[in-house]
């Protein structure tokens, strides 16, 4: 041990130092360490999105973004699921067999084209020209529809008919059913938009 006595200030001085240089090196590093997260370009690029459908109610749609595209979640009502299975005749793909790789995964091939009947998940783009088609789930005769309309989507800009499980109806501009995009249910009231595989 050495005789010296020790100076306070210089120790103040030192300690101070010190701290600073810590504040210092924790400022630095922590925007450092946030450039790892995925940025926001990169989450529209194709993280998947959490979704929480507790709140919706029959007859219902709620539209998520994934990937820069809108994606609808709509709860159907008994009457809408018990009228899919009468329309097969007027639609252009009914058992969504074209293009099953790029439209609609292998869970989703079945009248309601959805895990659970009741929750239709489909990207809301119109296979013709990509424009968005409009709800129209009043059934009944409407503008620009038939007389004996069941309820779905019409797009505005070329009069393509879509059901309520996202298919064509035949002679329409559009050659496809809606896409189904990867999904997963979290919990019965959470569903995960871009994943589909359990980690």
């Amino acid at each position: 041990m050495s005789d010296t006595p020790i100076d306070s200030s210089k120790r103040t001085w030192l300690i101070a130092s010190g701290c600073a240089g810590a504040v210092g090196g924790v400022a630095t590093a922590v925007p450092f360490v946030s450039t790892f997260q995925p940025s926001e370009r990169a989450k529209a690029a194709g993280a998947a999105v959490e979704v929480d459908i507790s709140a919706l109610k029959p007859g219902e749609k709620v539209t998520v973004e994934w990937r820069g595209k809108p994606v609808w979640i709509v709860k159907r009502t008994p009457e809408q699921l018990a009228e899919l299975s009468k329309l097969d005749g007027q639609l252009a793909d009914p058992k969504s067999e074209r293009k099953p790789s790029e439209l609609t995964p292998e869970y989703a091939r079945n009248e309601a084209r959805s895990i659970k009947p009741e929750i239709l998940v489909a990207v809301g783009i119109c296979s013709h020209l990509g424009c968005s088609p409009s709800d129209k789930f009043q059934t009944g005769a409407q503008p620009s529809l038939p007389d004996d309309w069941k309820g779905g989507f019409l797009c505005p800009c070329h009069g393509s008919t879509f059901d309520m499980a996202g298919r064509v109806f035949k002679n329409k501009p559009a050659p496809d059913n809606l896409e189904v995009p990867p999904h997963m249910y979290l919990s019965d009231t959470r569903l995960l938009i871009g994943e589909d595989k359990k980690a």
